[in-house]
């Protein structure tokens, strides 16, 4: 069957990488054929869950919004415990960073999965990369694969995963932004751990992608956005 008439469903958090993602999903299953996931998990950057509303709006998608409440009871880590705060700046050794919340895309994919079975829609979209990340181990293709062969088997269906900037840089998931027409929707996307706006510049997410956009020689919208009221005000 073509995949431009099959259904997909792409995991959106309102970040830069998934908003990518959620448009590209568009160009490649067709704008009938795409929904938006999204999950509450209790997540410190509560404001991405508003992002990711307006994102699917201005995608003309459906979206829904799922509830996971267990990560923000286990704690232990930056996005989910207000107790710790999110590490300044990417790490230099192997550790991985306190943003790490454990097992929480195989609990997303997982869900999607679920919720995509129900949906009609066997391909499941997300904005994952092993290149330029935090060191997230369920970042990784290995770690996808597993997943999609256990899906497949758990669900008996021909699930699909999907993650188009997997060995993507950052500077190299700008341009496809570009190519797939998502720039306007990534003025209200957001990334920073800290949930401000305008973004923080001193956690890993925000010198991620402050150095993509450096890279590609573009300004980054949602900077450019917050510029703007600022000074409207």
């Amino acid at each position: 069957m073509n995949q431009a008439s099959e259904k997909a469903l792409v995991v959106l958090s309102g970040g830069q990488d998934s908003t990518t993602c959620l448009y590209w999903a568009l160009r490649r299953f067709g704008a009938g054929n795409v929904e938006a996931v999204t999950f509450d998990y209790g997540q410190r950057h509560r404001v991405e869950l508003e992002c990711a509303r307006k994102i699917a709006a201005l995608a003309g998608v459906r979206q829904t919004v799922l509830p996971i409440d267990t990560f923000a009871a286990i704690g232990g880590n930056a996005l989910t415990d207000d107790s710790i705060a999110p590490e300044s700046g990417a790490r230099d050794d192997d550790a991985l960073p306190n943003t790490f919340v454990p097992g929480r895309n195989l609990v997303f994919l997982t869900f999607a999965a679920a919720f995509g079975y129900t949906r009609g829609a066997r391909h499941l979209v997300a904005g994952v990369a092993q290149t330029d990340y935090s060191g997230y181990p369920d970042c990784r293709e290995n770690t996808l694969k597993a997943l999609e062969v256990a899906l497949r088997l758990g669900m008996d269906s021909r699930v699909e995963l999907h993650a188009p900037l997997m060995y993507l840089s950052k500077a190299e998931t700008v341009t496809l932004a570009q190519q797939v027409g998502a720039m306007d929707a990534l003025a209200w996307s957001h990334t920073c751990y800290n949930g401000e706006v305008p973004p923080c510049g001193r956690c890993a997410s925000c010198e991620l992608r402050a150095k993509g956009f450096a890279e590609v020689g573009v300004a980054d919208p949602l900077v450019a956005r917050c510029q703007a009221e600022a000074q409207g005000n």
